[in-house]
């Protein structure tokens, strides 16, 4: 059977974001993987079963895999703007001209994009391409794997579970951990999935 392998990322000390919250992030991130290959040896084992209990089975925890795939997803999404360590938007790029042409200007863009990530629960803050109309999207997601906006394309992912900042920030620093995030954001990871993206 096929499976998905745990990607591995070189993170370097972060603004505000502590390198034991890192390590305990990419413990949960390693459990998805560990999940997501579990849950396809199992429809693969209750796939082959002919009584109605496995085909049961099989529709149930094909429910659960979504929760699974995409904390996996997101995860390695949100792992890799870090990489590399902080670089900033490139004036001239493609990807900065799309987000002037669809949202004014790129503050104006930002400012609404934080304010998605303020929202209250559990989830994922997202600007998608949405290739079928060229546009950049702004998402919620919440939890992982609901709200998603099918057939565009993730190009940054903001996670805003607790589990994220509340050991560095408790639960009122929620601002300030967005305001983290940017400051230690590569664009350039950001550039790159855009170019991906509208191929």
């Amino acid at each position: 059977m096929k499976t998905f392998p745990e990607k591995t990322f070189n993170i370097p000390a972060l603004k505000g974001i502590s390198a034991k919250t890192i390590e305990e992030h990419l413990k949960l991130y390693s459990g998805y993987v560990k999940n997501a290959n579990l849950i396809q040896s199992m429809i693969e084992m209750y796939g082959k079963a002919d009584a109605e209990d496995g085909k049961y089975s099989v529709m149930e925890i094909t429910r659960r895999f979504s929760f699974e795939f995409d904390g996996m997803r997101n995860h390695e999404l949100y792992f890799s703007h870090f990489e590399g360590g902080p670089q900033v938007l490139d004036e001239g790029s493609a990807f900065k001209k799309a987000i002037e042409e669809e949202f004014g200007s790129f503050d104006a863009w930002l400012a609404r994009f934080k304010a998605v990530a303020m929202t209250r629960g559990v989830g994922w803050a997202m600007l998608c391409f949405d290739k079928e109309t060229g546009r950049l999207l702004n998402n919620w997601n919440d939890e992982q794997h609901l709200g998603h906006l099918s057939t565009t394309t993730p190009l940054l992912a903001l996670d805003m579970w607790e589990h994220s900042f509340v050991a560095d920030y408790q639960p009122s620093g929620k601002k300030q951990y967005i305001e983290d995030f940017f400051t230690n954001l590569n664009w350039k990871t950001v550039e790159e999935n855009f170019t991906k993206a509208i191929k």
